[in-house]
């Protein structure tokens, strides 16, 4: 049995938070490299150098890439053979959110009830998601979730009928509605399987996935490809203004489900693609 103390807990989310807040991770920052070279449309490539231009500002000057510094979302995978000392895990995590976004001066944007919205100003509680993994190690992945995007997200509940043409469907009929909105180009992360809120959370943990990692099933990852080129000749191009980098990526998850449903979620994120990675 391995211990783990929550002082060491909140110090690492809180550098997490400031760190994700400001730069990007190299799969992303080379995607977004990438697409200047690529994209068709001269009054897209200028945006897309625009987007450069601020992630590089960000980094050197310490200012958030983003001004919505979001809502942040956690996926915490425990070691089964860890024991958290000092505390409550959730509190430690709450805690580390709490520090990071008041000490590194980034907007608070939680709301403590839906319905009357008063502001908690330090950005907690966070979206914590856990997993009971192997061995004796505590993995965090932080990914703090703007809402321009996450606005534009969706879950359908298709038919088993409908097929992977309705899949398929289903997703880029999400990003053409999204449109602009979603501050394109963006990251479409899709969960298929499972249940209606299981769907929801494997797309977004699919927005954590590297960008230059296909999905390990081969029928899968031809999904994957077809889809995004499909995105990409919608022409939304970036920031909306027209062109052929509508979207960087499609990344997604499955899981089994029941005989009877088909549920796809489309959790689409903007090119501010936020997430980091530390295991204690």
């Amino acid at each position: 049995m391995r211990n783990i103390q929550c002082a060491d807990i909140t110090k690492t989310v809180k550098e997490m938070c400031i760190e994700a807040s400001h730069f990007l991770t190299e799969d992303v920052a080379y995607a977004l490299h990438k697409s200047v070279e690529t994209e068709k449309s001269p009054l897209g490539k200028q945006v897309l150098c625009q987007l450069e231009e601020n992630l590089q500002i960000a980094g050197d000057d310490m200012i958030p890439i983003c001004q919505d510094t979001g809502m942040a979302v956690i996926f915490a995978e425990i070691g089964q053979d860890i024991h958290i000392e000092g505390g409550l895990l959730e509190d430690a995590i709450n805690q580390g959110v709490r520090e990071g976004y008041t000490e590194g001066f980034l907007r608070k944007s939680v709301v403590k009830c839906p319905i009357d919205r008063v502001n908690t100003k330090d950005n907690t509680p966070a979206v914590i998601h856990y997993d009971i993994v192997a061995g004796d190690k505590l993995k965090l992945t932080l990914a703090p979730k703007g809402f321009g995007s996450e606005n534009m997200s969706r879950v359908f509940m298709l038919k088993p009928a409908d097929g992977v043409e309705g899949i398929k469907d289903a997703i880029v009929t999400a990003v053409k509605d999204a449109g602009p909105n979603a501050c394109p180009p963006m990251v479409v992360g899709v969960g298929i399987g499972g249940t209606f809120e299981k769907c929801a959370i494997l797309a977004k943990k699919a927005l954590t996935r590297d960008l230059g990692k296909r999905s390990d099933i081969p029928y899968i990852k031809d999904m994957e490809e077809e889809v995004l080129e499909r995105i990409n000749k919608l022409g939304i191009g970036p920031g909306g203004l027209g062109g052929s980098t509508t979207a960087f990526a499609v990344n997604i998850n499955t899981y089994p489900t029941h005989i009877a449903g088909m549920p796809v979620a489309v959790n689409i994120c903007c090119h501010v693609n936020r997430h980091s990675v530390r295991e204690l």
